[in-house]
């Protein structure tokens, strides 16, 4: 009996040390309904926390300490009977080696967010035929994260979870849902993954990787080598801005680190960063206000 009961404890803890890839907070915001307090808010809510949270989207096995911390928002401004209209801002971050500090990673604001939906309807994803709207933009966003975070770990590592998030966006395209067509705007879930995927973005996956593991994975070590990395990993942005000037990616990537940046150059051992304000004031002027505080 008691060879049993140590077995079960044994896997119980090897079960235990194994989770799927989310730690992600989800909530719901309906005030602009004016109908805040319905049940089925709530129940949505439920729903997707699960959804997000306990489904398996890849074949690697996580630990409960990489599950990738991250946040989404949903602020329903409409609804009519199962019929709602929203937006959603999700946050993912990851935490710096050999520290308590968690590094911004991605943060998105997707304007495009229609779905219909019953109270208790099941939340299930295919990734071959479209079913529900809201699970896509969900699904979507959630291979976006782990495509970004894979990102900061090795070099093009979220390459095939960008093309995971492509094939979604391509079996949506075919419904009268907005986000998912070329015609859908310029800050559409189609352009963000498009750049993702495009060699003409190609820099950019060398920015995430280098700006992390080069510079702030090494932060704790040697402050002084990780700014410069940094710097440098920042500067080479300017290739995609001279290609594509005001490119969504590169506006994309300061929303999530334009404060980061400020903290991290406002403090610390000095390093040169004349051609890093010029670059900063160039590919994100709308961040002026942060690049204004830089102190050296």
């Amino acid at each position: 009996m008691r060879k049993i009961l140590l077995f079960l404890l044994c896997a119980t803890a090897v079960i235990s040390t194994q989770a799927q890839e989310l730690n992600c907070t989800v909530s719901i915001d309906a005030e602009q309904t004016g109908q805040p307090n319905l049940q089925i808010f709530k129940t949505l809510e439920i729903q997707l926390r699960e959804f997000v949270n306990n489904t398996k989207w890849t074949d690697k096995e996580y630990k409960n300490q990489e599950r990738i911390d991250c946040n989404m928002s949903l602020v329903v401004s409409q609804y009519d009977g199962d019929t709602f209209t929203a937006t959603l801002q999700i946050q993912s971050s990851r935490p710096a080696f050999n520290s308590t500090y968690n590094t911004p990673v991605y943060n998105y604001f997707d304007k495009q967010v229609s779905f219909n939906y019953k109270e208790y309807e099941p939340l299930n994803f295919n990734m071959t035929t479209f079913g529900s709207n809201l699970v896509s933009v969900i699904a979507f966003h959630v291979y976006t994260i782990i495509g970004l975070d894979a990102d900061t770990y090795v070099l093009n590592g979220g390459a095939p979870y960008f093309e995971t998030a492509k094939q979604i966006t391509n079996t949506a395209a075919s419904s009268a849902f907005s986000g998912w067509k070329t015609t859908d705007g310029n800050q559409s879930r189609y352009r963000f993954n498009d750049a993702l995927v495009s060699a003409v973005y190609k820099e950019f996956h060398d920015v995430m990787y280098e700006y992390h593991r080069d510079g702030i994975d090494i932060m704790a070590s040697d402050q002084k080598m990780a700014k410069q990395k940094i710097a440098d990993a920042i500067n080479k942005l300017k290739g995609i801005n001279d290609r594509r000037p005001n490119s969504y990616i590169v506006r994309t990537f300061f929303d999530a680190k334009s404060d980061e940046i400020q903290a991290i150059f406002s403090g610390g051992p000095q390093v040169d960063i004349t051609k890093l304000l010029e670059n900063l004031n160039r590919l994100a002027p709308t961040k002026r206000s942060n690049w204004s505080e830089i102190k050296f």
